[in-house]
């Protein structure tokens, strides 16, 4: 990758690119209210599990999917794509999180970084473009490869909700730091099984997440919007 594609893959996952990440917790708000995530020991294998077995999964076969489909040219694909990744949100606000930040970051990645995919996605959706898509095709466009593309969401992913804990448990920035640390092989290894994955490969196995999130929608005092 160019040191240039570097940067601007660094930009986009920067906690200042304007797509409104830190509003969203992923459902971790209700579950540090419901005394699921505790502390550092709790909740490093929460976000394991949504790594492995979770929306951060989807999300980064979504990633790979849409990065080849772009790199083909396949516009077939990335139709299939675009609905496919709308039909995936489990609860209301999962489906806020994930299409307001893609309709951000298409927003300002169309008006500083030239993507002709992205403004194809634009023209060819019938229902909002999730996070990852919008992300991925533009990484795509830019020359960014796939492997970094993919690596680059998940570190963004973890990273949030880490930040989002710090907040909510709350916990100190030296643990937030540790469990970021404490994470790298877990998504390092997603990396590397989601280059060998397809779309037929997508679903969750997180239960109690999406149960958090939409017990969220009802909570009475909250920070976040997911």
């Amino acid at each position: 990758m160019s040191l240039t594609g570097l940067y601007e893959l660094m930009s986009w996952m920067s906690p200042s690119y304007p797509v409104g990440a830190y509003t969203y917790s992923h459902g971790v708000e209700y579950a540090v209210e419901a005394g699921f995530i505790r502390d550092l020991k709790s909740l490093t294998p929460w976000l394991q599990d949504v790594l492995h077995h979770g929306g951060a999964r989807n999300d980064a076969i979504l990633c790979a999917e849409t990065h080849r489909a772009a790199t083909n040219g396949d516009n077939d694909k990335l139709r299939e794509l675009l609905e496919l990744g709308y039909a995936l949100r489990p609860t209301k606000e999962l489906d806020l999180e994930t299409t307001a930040q893609g309709r951000a970051f298409m927003s300002v990645t169309s008006e500083v970084f030239r993507s002709e995919t992205s403004s194809f996605l634009k023209e060819a959706a019938v229902c909002p473009i999730v996070y990852p898509i919008a992300m991925s095709a533009a990484a795509a466009d830019r020359g960014i490869p796939l492997n970094a593309t993919v690596e680059a969401y998940l570190h963004g992913f973890v990273s949030n909700l880490v930040s989002a804990a710090v907040r909510i448990i709350p916990l100190g920035q030296t643990d937030g730091q540790r469990a970021i640390a404490a994470l790298a092989d877990d998504v390092e290894a997603q990396v590397q099984e989601t280059l060998k994955l397809t779309i037929a490969d997508i679903g969750s196995a997180t239960m109690m997440v999406d149960w958090c999130s939409a017990q969220h929608e009802t909570q009475y005092t909250r920070l976040f919007r997911s």
